[in-house]
């Protein structure tokens, strides 16, 4: 099989030829949504995701009967600078644990009626500590975003991406402050739990991992700043834009590696919703930089995809009420 692009500037051409929404299936749905048995607006935001839902599908009374939850797995070389409560031997171990069904995520996609793939890159050999050069080379990070693009499946018609990474948090926090601007402080949390001592620490090497990879585009800082499994995630929402796939962003990693492709193209975001905002302080910066107004605030922190995959049923009651409803003219019912 051909490689959908083997450089970023390849990967950016994708991204920027990306199909847009399908106004007349979009103009249709709410029409519908318009005609169904309720006042108006009275399903708030339910009413908003179905049509958007519809336009990027193309259908204006859609169903969802396939949504897909992708967890990537990478290693990071930063993790040497003590920013994490937790050796990186754990990204091994969580992996092991999601293959074995046993992790929050396996629970919550069978809930969801998702499936759920896991993608380990590469942890045998963690990304370079970016406090002196590079995370990734561009061959690093085009191999990981194609992992990502790969992995969507045939059919899938709802996407939910999240990592496991210990270190990763970190990575997020230096791509925020890279793209956003700021204090390193202003984006810099707990993570898994550091302490005083290590959230200083991780402070300082986000300030000197945008010093030392400054002036950066969106998919260099991607390169330089990130690691395997966010560049991945990225792939995976972007390929899902080429399909008109739409996407439910998970968490403030997540939304860090998407917000690298919204940097590069600004409409790059268009077939995604924020699934939650976490309780990690930055992600609810990261999202009003992106112009996304979470679904849900559950004080999570978890990762691996479980803010997004919880939210998979709430995107899928809206596409139910809108394609499931009755007009009121098939009920019967005098409209107001």
């Amino acid at each position: 099989m051909t490689q959908a692009f083997s450089t970023l500037a390849e990967f950016r051409s994708l991204l920027a030829g990306a199909p847009a929404s399908d106004g007349a299936a979009y103009g249709a749905a709410e029409e519908r949504n318009g005609q169904l048995t309720k006042p108006p607006g009275s399903l708030g935001r339910l009413e908003e995701i179905a049509v958007w839902y519809a336009g990027w599908r193309g259908d204006a009374k859609p169903s969802i009967e396939a949504p897909q939850v992708i967890v990537f797995a990478g290693n990071h070389g930063v993790t040497a600078q003590g920013v994490s409560a937790f050796p990186a031997e754990v990204t091994v171990q969580m992996v092991m644990n999601f293959q074995h069904g046993g992790a929050a995520i396996n629970q919550l996609s069978k809930a969801a009626g998702a499936t759920l793939d896991v993608h380990a890159l590469d942890l045998d050999n963690p990304t370079a500590d970016f406090t002196q050069g590079p995370a990734m080379s561009e061959a690093e990070v085009v191999e990981a975003l194609l992992t990502g693009w790969n992995a969507v499946a045939d059919g899938t018609d709802l996407l939910v991406v999240g990592e496991m990474g210990i270190g990763n948090t970190t990575s997020a926090a230096a791509i925020a402050h890279a793209l956003y601007g700021g204090e390193a402080e202003d984006w810099v949390g707990r993570g898994t739990g550091v302490d005083d001592a290590g959230l200083a620490t991780k402070a300082r090497v986000v300030r000197e991992g945008v010093a030392m990879n400054a002036d950066r585009s969106g998919l260099e800082v991607l390169r330089c700043l990130g690691g395997r499994e966010l560049a991945a995630m990225a792939g995976a929402i972007a390929k899902a834009r080429v399909a008109r796939i739409p996407v439910v962003l998970d968490g403030f990693i997540c939304s860090a590696a998407a917000a690298t492709l919204a940097a590069e193209e600004g409409s790059a975001l268009d077939h995604c919703v924020a699934g939650h905002v976490s309780a990690e302080a930055a992600h609810f910066n990261v999202l009003k930089n992106l112009g996304k107004e979470p679904l849900l605030a559950m004080n999570m922190r978890l990762g691996e995809a479980s803010g997004g995959a919880l939210a998979i049923n709430i995107v899928k009651s809206a596409v139910a009420c809108h394609s499931g409803m009755a007009t009121f003219a098939e009920a019967g019912v005098s409209a107001g």
